[in-house]
């Protein structure tokens, strides 16, 4: 049946495929099965996981026929049915199947047929003005008010550099982002609200350090809720931590993996979408599903720094995590879910103690984005999973109170920072590329949809570590520092980068100095004031012994410390030196951050000694060192210009001692 979209458009603020040249804007809504499925007996679960995802898969493909049949739909009317109808069908014998898996290991779930039936979810089509993102957004962009056009171009006439409109509405596979699901961080008010801490509270916290993905392990699998499932993310994920991260992995192949943490004792796995700039860039994975034929497209971009740190409880003590506790915090669907589940965080360094739930940030100059996970940490004290993989664990209220039954465990809170610009609005991204989060294709890559996936394989003495830490207010592992309230100065390590606004306590605030600055000190690839002595003398080496050639160069190199993002290392010494003293026994004095192929040539050292943190500022320094003759410093005595005088000296000592000899044989020989 052909419906006119223009008739039945619905909740104007939300925008998805258009439909041709109408405006109006489409994508698939179908209810989320396994919201229904809070119960699932064990022996059925991984015939109702596998079927699960099937129906994403199903709704995945569905929507891809809707952005077919939306392009060329330039009357605003669509046959709703030709998408829709075979959909349903498809749904209701999965659902069956779902229905039989369960029926047969328990009691027979009721009511799942009716949540066959998907709707086509209508908006009008937000134009890409720079309306949507306040009038700070537009006058940063051009100097100068921009007028809201359609979003295609900076001139309003809805065509692209080649003439033609782009596909759906907007970004580089046309489903999205669009201009509305952006706002500059400058116009939202403060919104972090700092808990209270009752007395007995836990205090503490433990950091690991497990890097930033810089060897580039991804795939569009998810262990947590599409186990044993090729692809059941449809969208790409960032892994740090555990080494074998894909659907088909077992508890033993976890237990049994490398790890990219600092402390060896974490082969946990931290997973979450990677974020992309959607730049024209052609990915690996550009063809592959959950990639490009998705719609995920654009260059995926590396953070600039990840810190995850578990924290306490406001009421009370901590107790361990079970091992193989698994936790997904947020919900991939939100977009068509609601928010019910949602828990995207976003923000700009100095900016966090502002939030954004359903925007992405537009971050000023000088400022990063700034992706904030916190998990739940509320635990059932029997389940390490459940059947919807959330109602084994809860979040606590705000004065840290569990619900009935559940008990505190430390609470894992990420924060991922990425230096990227905040984006041409005016022009749809030409000037300066959208940026997104991958999501499931009907999402469209709607910022609500942010999530973040923890499956805990924690060595257990470590896990009790942690918790004896956390309880006693203490900063410990690998790459832990001082939060207020706790020693050490809360900027430490922060370098040149934008200050966040304080909050007080580390534990209540996800954007608190206090969490970070630590973290900061450990990605760098080695300590450097460790090294700086050892590596002077070795291009002296005619030097004499009684010269002193290492005194005065190594007061003048390590101050030409890089800027960007080795910045954030510049209080690596202080907070190393405090680790020294938290840190587990099993952590090694290694950083999971190095650059593939950085970590091995020394020869900059001599140069510069404070370059060490960032493989590009070495390669160039080593390069100029190359070029440029070394300054001499110091006295004749020290730079050894004075050898030359040597010989004379010599000659004149030898000449007088012949002289005595001389005198006292002639006085014998009298």
């Amino acid at each position: 049946m052909a419906v006119n979209v223009f008739a039945s458009a619905t909740e104007g603020g939300n925008t998805a495929v258009p439909l041709g040249s109408s405006g109006v804007a489409a994508t698939i809504d179908c209810p989320d099965l396994s919201e229904r499925l809070t119960t699932v007996p064990q022996a059925a679960r991984p015939e109702v996981d596998t079927e699960l995802a099937r129906l994403d898969q199903q709704i995945a493909t569905a929507y891809g026929q809707l952005q077919e049949a939306a392009r060329g739909a330039d009357d605003g009317e669509l046959d709703e049915a030709a998408v829709l109808d075979p959909l349903e069908r498809e749904r209701a014998a999965t659902i069956e199947r779902i229905v039989a898996a369960v029926d047969q290991a328990g009691d027979r779930p009721e009511g799942l047929d009716a949540e066959a039936a998907c709707a086509l979810r209508r908006t009008e089509a937000t134009t890409a003005g720079a309306e949507s993102g306040g009038p700070e957004q537009r006058q940063r962009q051009d100097g100068k008010e921009q007028e809201a056009g359609n979003g295609d171009d900076a001139d309003g006439t809805g065509q692209d550099a080649g003439g033609q409109r782009p596909p759906g509405n907007g970004g580089q596979a046309g489903n999205g982002p669009v201009a509305g699901d952006y706002a500059a961080i400058e116009s939202v008010r403060p919104n972090a609200v700092e808990a209270p801490r009752r007395d007995g509270a836990s205090n503490g916290s433990f950091a690991t350090s497990c890097g930033v993905n810089a060897e580039g392990l991804f795939n569009s699998d998810n262990l947590i809720a599409a186990p044993g499932v090729g692809n059941g993310a449809h969208h790409f994920h960032d892994y740090v931590g555990n080494q074998d991260n894909d659907a088909f992995s077992s508890d033993e192949d976890l237990a049994a993996a490398d790890t990219s943490c600092a402390d060896r004792g974490d082969k946990s796995s931290y997973y979450w979408p990677v974020l992309r700039l959607q730049n024209g860039t052609v990915e690996q994975d550009a063809q592959s599903p959950g990639g490009g034929i998705e719609g995920n497209a654009g260059e995926i971009v590396t953070p600039a720094e990840v810190t995850l740190t578990f924290e306490g409880n406001e009421r009370g003590k901590v107790t361990e995590m079970p091992r193989l506790l698994r936790i997904i915090t947020g919900d991939a669907k939100a977009f068509v879910n609601g928010d019910a589940n949602a828990n995207a965080s976003w923000s700009c360094t100095g900016f966090e103690d502002r939030q954004l739930k359903d925007k992405y940030p537009l971050c000023p100059s000088g400022s990063d984005v700034v992706r904030t996970f916190t998990f739940q940490s509320c635990w059932d004290g029997r389940n390490i999973d459940s059947a919807n993989h959330r109602t084994h664990v809860a979040f606590a209220a705000a004065d840290g109170s569990c619900p009935d039954g559940f008990r505190p465990i430390p609470r894992l809170v990420q924060r991922i920072v990425y230096d990227v610009d905040a984006p041409s609005l005016q022009d749809g991204g030409k000037t300066v590329p959208l940026f997104a989060v991958d999501s499931f294709p009907e999402q469209l890559h709607k910022p609500v949809t942010d999530h973040s996936d923890f499956i805990n394989v924690f060595d257990e003495d470590l896990m009790r570590e942690m918790v004896d830490c956390i309880n006693t207010g203490r900063a410990c592992g690998a790459g832990a520092s001082p939060g207020p309230g706790q020693g050490g100065d809360p900027g430490e390590g922060a370098g040149e980068a934008p200050q966040e606004q304080p909050t007080g306590d580390p534990g209540a605030n996800p954007g608190d100095p206090g969490t970070n600055p630590g973290e900061d000190a450990t990605d760098e690839p080695t300590e450097k004031p460790t090294d700086e002595p050892a590596e002077e003398p070795t291009e002296e080496p005619t030097e004499e012994p009684t010269e002193k050639p290492i005194e005065e160069p190594t007061g003048a190199a390590p101050t030409e410390e890089p800027t960007g993002a080795s910045q954030q290392g510049s209080g690596a010494p202080e907070g190393d030196a405090r680790q020294t003293e938290t840190a587990s026994p099993s952590a090694e004095p290694r950083a999971a951050t190095t650059p593939a192929g950085a970590a091995a040539d020394r020869s900059a050292a001599e140069a510069a000694p404070g370059a060490e943190g960032d493989a590009g500022a070495r390669e160039d320094v080593a390069a100029g060192a190359a070029d440029q003759p070394r300054v001499p410093q110091g006295g004749l005595a020290e730079t050894g210009s004075g050898l030359g005088l040597w010989p004379a000296a010599v000659g004149g000592v030898l000449f007088a001692g012949g002289c005595v000899l001389l005198v006292r044989s002639r006085r014998h020989a009298r």
